[in-house]
């Protein structure tokens, strides 16, 4: 017990650096159990979407119009089928999918969720995700943004006729109408790359933190050198002061993984709704904003804590337990050892770039997160023997003698502060790779916006009729295009006519001479996405043709194919109520004449696109933002606990003259040229990554490239940022040394050392 007091009281006596302890242990854990608890809240979605929505899994029977009386004659007929009228409705306020199903004709165990007897009674009764108003409602375990209903309740309110009808079992479709098969693709392996890529992030910034920690527990054990000498002397062995010392780093562990854990909850409920946007944005996900308590976050959380203290100490720990009892007396023991590790380190480094360059070569998306975290890792690695080189050349460029001194002594904290610095290279590193893949996304995605949004308005009907009517009363002031599309079997079956305004809308990446005439005759174009996922090139043959072009997709998760609106016709004979207008009548005329059809005009589009991709990376931007905070954390914890330590070095420059204000001035100006140092080696780093992710990530995840575009001024502005960072970080610092009382400097020299 007199053991753990006498280190215990060293967190006493120096409270702000057992609060960085803390705070720097609880923010990794917070980052870390906020992401994952995002990602479970999401992939619980993904369950109750595939468990509640059976009729999007099943073989669809299509047809230009289906009314009741087609159905009941095909049930006549004997075939399996059930009907559904599908649609968009505002119900209490809200825009809805509303689906309409009848449950007795479903196969036994694909009803929905819920009473049965709230189906076969009626009375207006809507299973939804929120409670309605309007009708009489009951909440139900659904994905957000549906409503489940009986048919008839749904017919009111969407129109009689049968969106299409669910075939039960294996058969052909029937004379008059077509076959579809819905995408079977399960959202969370769509959405896996992006969930991995959340969980880099998590990882990043609690591997940030864990420096803080790292540095805080090092200093630590620096500073109490001469109590560990003291307790060896008295007779404490190695293996007991170990033991004690890992005791009380597992209070730390509990005490700042309970603070991480709801900090965490927290921080994922503010960034929840940004992510929900990001999946509904990149793969038409719908994710609740509303998070549930689950005991896994909470266990996982301080699990995270006890193993990064554990990390962050078990250098420390080793050294210790190695040393003999003297050693840990000797004034620079702990700086040579760090000093010595520094050449292993930028080996370990060299190996890890080497294993990113050659992962490279393998494909698939793991291979690509292997090669981001070699390029992170080994960089930050090698960053330390890299300062060591750059400051050694300065100073012997110098020839001022104070010069010279400034950088040998910046040389010499390098082992204290390398911690930090690695990990405010890793959240430049970060911001400038995420930045620049974010910057070329967006560069790249609205040109594609304005390049595919060319006719002047955009109508949708919910009936064929109404756009027949819209047809003849725009005769002559203007020209309207088709435009339709399906899904079958996991891809999207686009009809489109040949005209000049698609010819400009839809460029190809690659094609064979001719292509929109060899389209008009039968054969087909694919989509970027299908190219990279099956390999295909101009000239290939699938099953729906010969590959005439390939085009560039952005935004869209799913393969997709280009028919001509003839032959589309011909499979998937579905109603026209989608049309492209080049007109100059204006919107609201059109709105007036016809209140019952949506018109959009480009503008619209365009704003409503942008603003999903502006928050589809919200997200991203909100993780770049913690991470540089706590790298900026790192930074000010290792200044202020080698603030004092650093006396012996600082005493006999001062004893020559120079007057505390400028060895303050010298050691923010040491502060600022390190950033500016690791701004430096940063930037090369992110460009990288941020190439890996476009050219590796990208395509695996999503299967499209994007052009890599530079941002300078985006660089500079983190430049500056940075900075800012630093020398809010070095403030304190600084001013405990420009106020230091000359008798503490004094002291220096009252013993040898």
């Amino acid at each position: 017990m007199i053991g753990l007091s006498a280190l215990l009281s060293h967190w006493m006596r120096h409270k702000v650096q057992a609060l960085l302890l803390v705070v720097g242990l609880a923010l990794a854990t917070a980052l870390w159990t906020g992401v994952q608890a995002i990602n479970a809240e999401a992939r619980s979605s993904y369950d109750r979407a595939a468990s509640a929505l059976t009729q999007d899994r099943m073989p669809r029977l299509v047809a230009e119009r289906i009314t009741l009386a087609d159905y009941v004659a095909l049930r006549r007929e004997g075939w399996p089928v059930s009907p559904v009228i599908e649609g968009t409705a505002d119900i209490g306020g809200q825009s809805l999918r509303l689906i309409g199903i009848e449950p007795l004709t479903l196969p036994k165990g694909e009803a929905p969720t819920g009473d049965p007897a709230d189906f076969l009674t009626g009375g207006g009764v809507i299973l939804s995700a929120t409670p309605l108003d309007d009708l009489r409602a009951r909440e139900a375990d659904l994905p957000p943004g549906i409503a489940l209903t009986d048919i008839g309740v749904a017919a009111g309110i969407l129109g009689p006729d049968i969106s299409y009808l669910l075939l039960t079992e294996d058969r052909p479709a029937p004379e008059g109408y077509s076959l579809i098969h819905p995408a079977t693709t399960d959202l969370s392996q769509l959405t896996e790359s992006f969930h991995l890529n959340l969980a880099a992030f998590g990882y990043l910034a609690f591997g940030v933190g864990l420096f803080i920690v790292h540095s805080a527990i090092g200093l630590a054990f620096e500073q109490r050198r001469g109590m560990f000498q003291t307790l060896r002397a008295l007779g404490l062995s190695a293996r007991a002061l170990t033991m004690l010392l890992l005791a009380e780093l597992l209070v730390v562990a509990l005490v700042a993984g309970a603070l991480g854990v709801a900090l965490g909850w927290l921080i994922a409920g503010v960034l929840l709704p940004d992510v929900a946007a990001t999946l509904r944005g990149l793969y038409g996900a719908d994710v609740g904003s509303g998070l549930t308590l689950r005991p896994v976050w909470w266990l996982s959380g301080l699990g995270i804590a006890v193993l990064g203290v554990l990390l962050s100490a078990s250098q420390s720990l080793w050294q210790l337990w190695r040393l003999p009892p003297l050693a840990p007396a000797q004034p620079r023991a702990w700086a040579r050892a760090s000093a010595r590790a520094m050449q292993g380190q930028a080996l370990a480094g060299v190996m890890l770039l080497c294993g990113a360059s050659g992962l490279l070569m393998v494909p698939g998306l793991w291979a690509g997160f292997g090669v981001l975290g070699g390029l992170l890792l080994g960089g930050a690695l090698i960053l330390p023997i890299l300062l060591a080189g750059l400051t050694h050349l300065g100073q012997r460029l110098s020839r001022d003698a104070l010069a010279q001194w400034f950088w040998a002594d910046t040389r010499q904290q390098l082992p204290g502060l390398s911690l930090a610095l690695m990990a405010l290279l890793l959240a430049l590193a970060a911001n400038i790779g995420v930045g620049t893949m974010v910057g070329s996304f967006r560069g790249t995605f609205t040109a594609w916006i304005d390049q595919r949004l060319a006719a002047d308005l955009y109508v949708e009907a919910a009936d064929e009729g109404d756009l027949i009517r819209l047809l003849d009363w725009l005769d002559g002031r203007g020209t309207a295009l088709p435009m339709i599309q399906t899904a079958d079997d996991g891809i999207e079956v686009v009809g489109m006519v040949d005209h000049p305004l698609f010819r400009k809308a839809w460029p190809l990446l690659r094609a064979v001479p001719d292509p929109w005439v060899r389209l008009d005759a039968g054969d087909i174009f694919v989509n970027e996405q299908l190219a990279a996922q099956r390999g295909l090139s101009p000239g290939d043959r699938m099953d729906q043709g010969i590959v005439a072009g390939i085009y560039p997709d952005y935004g869209n998760p799913m393969p997709q194919i280009i028919l001509s609106m003839a032959r589309h016709r011909a499979l998937y004979p579905l109603p026209l109520l989608r049309y492209a207008l080049i007109t100059e009548v204006p919107a609201d005329e059109i709105r007036a004449a016809f209140p019952r059809i949506a018109v959009q005009n480009r503008a619209a589009i365009r704003e409503a696109s942008v603003e999903v991709f502006e928050r589809t990376f919200a997200v991203t931007g909100a993780l770049n933002v913690l991470t540089l905070g706590v790298a900026s954390l790192a930074i000010f914890a290792s200044l202020l606990t080698l603030s004092s330590l650093r006396l012996p070095q600082v005493a006999p420059v001062w004893a020559m003259g120079l007057t505390r204000g400028r060895l303050a001035g010298l050691e923010f100006v040491r502060t600022l040229a390190l950033t500016v140092l690791i701004w430096v080696v940063a930037l090369p780093m992110g460009l990288a990554l941020a190439w890996v992710l476009l050219a590796v990530i990208n395509v695996e995840a999503f299967g499209w490239r994007l052009p890599l575009q530079m941002f300078p001024s985006d660089w500079a502005r983190l430049g500056v940022l940075s900075l800012v960072a630093a020398a809010v970080a070095a403030a304190l610092p600084v001013r405990r040394l420009a106020r230091i009382a000359p008798t503490d400097l004094l002291k220096v020299f009252s013993n040898e050392r």
